[in-house]
C-alpha cells in the first residue's frame, strides 16, 4: 500500500474512532442527564408525597378540633341551665312546704312568702341575674328602661318618675327592661 492510502486509512480509522467516541460521549452525557432527571423526579415525588401526608394530617387535626368544639358547645347549651335549675329547687321546696300547711295564719303565710322570696333573690344573684330598679330622678336609659307613660313632673325632662315593675339583667344583658314613667319636658 502506498503511503497516501495508509494515511487515508489511518485518518478514516481515527475519524471513525473520534465519531464513535463522540457518540459514546453524547450517549454518556444523555444517560447522565437522564439519571439526574430521574433522581430529581424521584426527589420531587417524595417531597410531594410528604406534603400530601402533612396536608391530610393537618386536615384531620382541624376536623377533629372542629368536632370537639361542636360537642363542647352542644354540651354547654344542654347543661347551661343546670346550675340555675339547681338554685331554684330550694325555692320550689319552700313553696310546696307552705302549701302543705292547711291552717296557717296570715302572718305565717307572709313570713313564709318573704323567706321564699329571699331564697329566690339569692338564687337569681348566684346566677348573675340582677334587678333593674332605677331610683326616682335617675336618667332614662332605653337599654334598661321601658317608658310606659310621660307625666308632668318637677324633675328634669326624660328622668324616671316612678318604677311600675322592676326589670332584670343577666351578665350586663337586659332580660326584661324596667317599666317606668318618665317626666315630660317643661
Amino acid at each position: 500500500m502506498s503511503e497516501t492510502n495508509q494515511t487515508q486509512t489511518d485518518t478514516t480509522t481515527s475519524s471513525f474512532q473520534s465519531t464513535e467516541d463522540m457518540v459514546n460521549a453524547m450517549s454518556n452525557h444523555e444517560t447522565d442527564a437522564l439519571s439526574k432527571s430521574q433522581a430529581d423526579l424521584a426527589e420531587l415525588q417524595a417531597k410531594s408525597a410528604d406534603l400530601a401526608d402533612q396536608y391530610l394530617r393537618a386536615k384531620a387535626d382541624a376536623d377533629n378540633a372542629r368536632r370537639r368544639a361542636d360537642e363542647e358547645i352542644s354540651k354547654a347549651r344542654k347543661f347551661a341551665v343546670e346550675s340555675f335549675a339547681e338554685s331554684l329547687l330550694p325555692v320550689a321546696d319552700s313553696l310546696e312546704a307552705g302549701l302543705i300547711l292547711k291552717e296557717a295564719t296570715a302572718d305565717q303565710i307572709r313570713e313564709g312568702a318573704q323567706a321564699t322570696l329571699r331564697q329566690l333573690l339569692a338564687a337569681l344573684e348566684r346566677n348573675k341575674v340582677a334587678p333593674i330598679n332605677p331610683a326616682a330622678g335617675s336618667k332614662f336609659d332605653p337599654h334598661l328602661h321601658q317608658a310606659i307613660s310621660v307625666v308632668p313632673s318637677e324633675l328634669e325632662a326624660n328622668t324616671v318618675v316612678t318604677v311600675l315593675q322592676k326589670g332584670y339583667s343577666i351578665a350586663d344583658r337586659t332580660l326584661r327592661p324596667a317599666l317606668v314613667t318618665v317626666s315630660a319636658p317643661k
